[in-house]
């Protein structure tokens, strides 16, 4: 059964964004257009492909499977198609990242400006979340991820920062009422500021190291915030006097450099590796991804 290409696009987009108004601000049609397109499709196929309420729009369990095989599909569509930019002067075309919260504040920032002034023919979206999704079955190119474990068939570039570290900071007033810690486990008697991921996970334990040793804590405080959006008011509570933050230490910079944060345990915090750029290995690879990998090595 034929189905038009237009309207499985459609309805990709909207079960993507999980409604109508969100993909069409993606996709840059209206709403009514999108859901007129869903309608055809689900006529034309015989099943009902997404549950629509006033608040929300979730596949059906025939919607989930059609997604499955269509987003890699509509996926190698995109890749064929970029292949004809080849043959121009400049790479053109969309690039899709997918990256974590953190890479999106604290990596892309330092990149893109650059890389959309050598290729303005290039188009470049993003979506940070703070899960690691399937990066070819939720349409993107490439995402972007902090360890360099992958699966076989993916492909990791280093990106950014070659080393980070995690930073741990209180305001000034804060540690001059609760006193300030001289060792991992003092923590322990702190209101610590915490981050929850879309997956329902808690951010600890905090680990902290020093010559060798490493200490893990299970922090405990009065304010737990979505890391996926609301890392920012953890940091704003921080500085406001709430409780001790422990996260990455660029992202505390600034509030430790004018001095509305103060360092905690400053010998205890620990580095790790930056983020790797991956993709797949199994497809040709774009132009626009080829070109992010030519402008990140270069």
């Amino acid at each position: 059964m034929k189905a038009d290409l237009a309207d499985l696009n459609a309805f990709l987009a909207v079960a993507q964004a999980r409604g109508f108004r969100d993909a069409a601000r993606t996709v840059g049609a209206s709403a009514s257009t999108l859901s007129e397109a869903v309608r055809r499709l689900e006529v034309r196929l015989g099943v009902r492909l997404l549950h629509r309420t006033t608040r929300s729009v979730v596949p059906t369990e025939a919607g989930a499977r059609l997604i499955e095989r269509l987003a890699p599909a509509l996926g190698e569509v995109e890749a064929a198609l970029d292949v004809v930019h080849l043959y121009r002067d400049t790479p053109a075309g969309t690039l899709r990242l997918n990256v974590p919260v953190s890479a999106a504040r604290l990596v892309l920032p330092a990149i893109l400006p650059g890389f959309l002034a050598a290729y303005p023919d290039i188009q470049v979206e993003i979506v940070a979340e703070d899960g690691f999704v399937d990066m070819v079955a939720s349409g993107c190119d490439a995402g972007i991820r902090y360890d360099e474990r992958l699966e076989q068939d993916m492909i990791a570039v280093p990106i950014g920062p070659r080393i980070q570290r995690f930073a741990t900071a209180a305001a000034p007033a804060y540690l001059d009422a609760r006193g300030r810690p001289t060792h991992p486990r003092d923590l322990l008697d702190h209101g610590c500021l915490r981050g929850r991921f879309t997956s329902g996970a808690i951010t600890s334990p905090w680990e902290f190291e020093r010559d060798g040793e490493i200490v893990r804590i299970e922090p405990k405080g009065p304010l737990v915030a979505s890391v996926a959006g609301a890392v920012d008011l953890l940091v704003d509570v921080a500085v406001a006097g709430g409780g001790i933050i422990h996260l990455f230490e660029d992202w505390l910079r600034p509030a430790l450099d004018r001095g509305a944060l103060e360092p905690v345990l400053p010998d205890w915090w620990q580095s790790f590796s930056g983020p790797f750029l991956y993709y797949s290995g199994r497809r040709l690879v774009p132009p626009p991804l080829r070109a992010l990998l030519d402008f990140i090595r270069g």
